[in-house]
């Protein structure tokens, strides 16, 4: 049973990954392939349906952690207090910045928005990827499973460590550029004429960044936990889904070249989500790895819940799966196709209409 939580949380990880990762590198690039307020719009409204149900997936991830692995959310958030809360900070710029820039129809006003939205739709990708940098490098631990542990300290890898390091940056630098790469292939399915050209430039000279990036993150996880590649080499799902994420890239660049912009944000997804997948496969069971001794880490064992509780989970996670799935479906089924600008604040109501 615990095998199956932690199936299903990384997979809501995934899925919030590759979901709600579109939005923040659309963010990311607002300011970039949108030159004038039409096409800012233009971006906003490919975006706008999608972005605030992507969010769920966070939501869903932190209440299967608190069904199934309470011990491992209860340390999480007690450690990770600070990284935490300029998190929920950077989601709160982003929504506001999104609701609220058409209302006053003022330049200085919505330039200003614009700028609290690319902001802080940079910020998660780097704060989310480092807090992923966390995990894979480990944290200091003690006897009983909890941790306390400052911004940063001297930037190196171990002994006494920060939430930032040399190593964790790396990690969040990737994360920013393969989601603005991620985001920049969705502009280019979900707009046109120029706003599509200036994102399918910058989406394939992106992943070709990503494809550099990609060997050093490995090198440079090699060195701060070898655990995880002893696994990577005895887990075969692990090679396989690893090979996914490479298809995913090859046919990433291959659409590109192609001028198929669907088909290149799908292999995006693809190997967003293969390489998720196979983070989490090769870091099994260990959820929390202690950085100090590999007898404190928290495993999908150790941290998980009552057996009875994860089976009664487990019948309503039957039921909403379904109804998410639903959920998304019928919202991209419905907002298929080039999205259009919304008409300015300015503009009258009967012509907005």
């Amino acid at each position: 049973m615990f095998e199956i939580w932690y199936g299903i949380v990384a997979a809501m990880f995934a899925a919030y990954v590759v979901l709600d990762g579109f939005d923040f590198g659309a963010g990311v690039l607002h300011l970039i392939v949108a030159r004038t307020d039409r096409e800012r719009r233009e971006v906003l409204a490919a975006i706008g349906p999608f972005w605030n149900g992507s969010e769920v997936w966070i939501l869903a991830a932190g209440g299967a952690l608190f069904v199934a692995f309470p011990r491992v959310l209860s340390s999480g958030l007690s450690g990770f207090y600070l990284p935490i809360f300029l998190v929920l900070w950077a989601i709160i710029g982003r929504g506001i910045a999104l609701e609220f820039r058409s209302h006053v129809p003022n330049p200085i006003w919505r330039a200003s928005f614009d700028g609290v939205f690319s902001l802080s739709s940079a910020l998660l990708p780097i704060l989310l990827g480092a807090a992923l940098g966390n995990v894979l490098r480990g944290v200091p631990l003690d006897s009983e499973g909890w941790f306390s542990i400052p911004l940063f300290t001297d930037f190196t890898a171990e002994g006494a460590v920060g939430v930032l390091d040399w190593y964790t940056v790396l990690v969040g630098v990737f994360a920013l550029v393969t989601l603005t790469a991620h985001g920049a292939l969705f502009l280019a399915w979900k707009t046109r004429e120029a706003v599509q050209s200036r994102s399918m430039l910058i989406g394939g000279r992106l992943y070709i960044l990503v494809a550099a990036l990609w060997p050093i993150m490995g090198l440079a996880t090699l060195r701060v936990n070898r655990d995880v590649f002893v696994r990577f080499a005895e887990r075969p799902v692990v090679w396989a889904l690893t090979s996914l994420a490479f298809v995913g890239l090859a046919s990433a660049f291959w659409s590109l070249l192609r001028r198929k912009p669907l088909v290149a944000f799908m292999s995006s997804c693809l190997f967003l989500a293969s390489l998720s997948g196979a983070i989490a496969t090769s870091f099994f069971p260990e959820m929390l790895h202690a950085v100090n001794t590999s007898a404190g880490s928290i495993t999908a064992f150790n941290g998980g819940g009552d057996a009875m509780g994860l089976q009664t989970a487990m019948r309503w996670f039957g039921i909403g799966l379904p109804l998410a799935i639903l959920y998304f479906v019928i919202v991209f089924r419905t907002h298929r196709g080039s999205a259009l600008p919304n008409p300015p604040a300015s503009q009258p109501t009967e012509e907005r209409a």
